[in-house]
């Protein structure tokens, strides 16, 4: 391997550049700093917005009409299967994978723990001193792509497959990181029709040892839908950050829609759960029930509560529907799910159903996948199940419980 300059240098040098670089100049930034660092070079991949495929992102040198073709034309070129490549294994494991010869490595590309895409670099002498090296790069790298994401749409375009709905477009403006997590506790989510959503939404949140859960599903599928589910966020929220409980979020929801989005019905399932002591509490507004999984089963009926009636009906205004209270153990998980997951319809007109729900993400977990790894493998099977079109929202939000000593 080439003589390299110091790696804390560089890194200084990558993100000293990053603060005024365009995300079109990102790519040739990143590869300069691989270059420095002795490597032959560095090309970074972002997942699409359903996690198929990794698309590459390369520089163009001007805004022409025919070099936006070539790129174009390039990021056809450079797009690798997630199923079904290297690249691939390196974002579902979250591990680095290297070709036989060990001069290519493939280093994923994570915020946090919310998967972003792969870095690929390249290099004569890839020992594990070089690939500890190569993360650091690809975890700046993250942060520099994640950080442009939000206000530059060459990076939002480039992980869409096809034009997104006026209502998706407003759900996705609404919605969090897919998957969020700290030492205590892991909470992940997947929605579907990425591009065509109407009235599923979710939301996860920490704030001083509490992980805040929501999962909203308007009636209909139409921007009116969409509105109502962003609305409910907005109105969630903007009590909890005030300090509100669960009962103040309900009856908050309750009154926005009632004033600003009267006659559109919502269920929703609003959730605590306290990471130092395992308490789960929530609210459920018509709502299929939490399932609780613990040691590789499904505990019947143990977060299952008298059904309550949905938002929009006006009888959550002065009297907030019933806390519900449950003490979770060490490792249990709690799965959040929309209608639209379990009502599913085959061809035959078979139900996706809930023991097909709980029973892919427990073999997914129990073979070693992550859990935003086994919520991208039910989607799949959702998917296929209703011949690659569904017909409602599908949502489903997994949060695992995983105290320190």
């Amino acid at each position: 391997m080439a003589a390299a300059d110091p790696v804390g240098r560089v890194l200084a040098w990558a993100l000293e550049h990053s603060h005024a670089a365009s995300a079109r100049q990102v790519p040739a930034l990143i590869d300069e700093a691989a270059r420095r660092l002795g490597l032959t070079g560095a090309t970074l991949y972002l997942a699409d917005l359903q996690q198929a495929q990794l698309k590459a992102l390369s520089e163009l040198a001007a805004e022409r009409p025919e070099a936006r073709e070539a790129e174009e034309a390039d990021a056809r070129a450079e797009t690798l299967d997630i199923d079904a490549s290297l690249a691939g294994l390196a974002y579902r494991a979250q591990r680095v994978q290297l070709s036989r010869d060990r001069s290519v490595a493939w280093v994923p590309m994570v915020d946090g723990i919310e998967r972003v895409g792969v870095m690929r670099v390249a290099g004569t002498e890839l020992g594990e001193e070089v690939l500890e090296v190569c993360r650091t790069l690809a975890s700046l790298a993250t942060l520099v792509v994640v950080s442009k994401a939000a206000h530059n749409d060459v990076l939002v375009i480039r992980i869409r497959t096809r034009p997104m709905t006026l209502q998706a477009e407003l759900l996705w403006a609404f919605l969090p990181p897919r998957t969020i997590g700290t030492s205590q506790a892991t909470s992940t989510a997947v929605l579907e029709p990425a591009y065509d959503i109407g009235g599923d939404a979710f939301d996860h949140s920490f704030s001083d040892g509490t992980l805040h859960l929501t999962l909203l599903d308007a009636m209909g599928h139409d921007l009116a839908s969409g509105a109502a589910s962003a609305t409910g966020l907005a109105a969630c929220r903007s009590t909890r950050r005030a300090g509100g409980t669960l009962p103040d979020i309900a009856t908050t929801i309750e009154r926005t829609l009632e004033q600003w989005i009267p006659d559109r019905l919502m269920t929703g399932i609003l959730a605590h759960l306290d990471t130092h002591r395992g308490e789960f509490a929530w609210i459920n507004c018509g709502h299929p029930p939490p399932l609780l999984i613990r040691d590789g089963h499904v505990v019947p009926g143990a977060l299952e509560r008298p059904a309550q009636l949905p938002f929009g009906l006006g009888f959550h205004k002065t009297s907030p529907p019933p806390l519900h209270r449950a003490r979770l153990q060490p490792l249990d998980r709690v799965l959040l799910y929309s209608d639209g997951v379990t009502e599913a319809r085959s061809a035959t007109g078979a139900l996706f159903g809930e023991d097909r729900l709980a029973d892919t993400v427990i073999r997914s977990m129990a073979s070693g996948s992550t859990a935003p790894e086994a919520l991208r493998r039910l989607v799949l099977d959702l998917l296929t199940h209703q011949d690659q079109r569904l017909h409602d929202d599908a949502t489903i939000l997994l949060t695992e419980w995983h105290p320190t000593a």
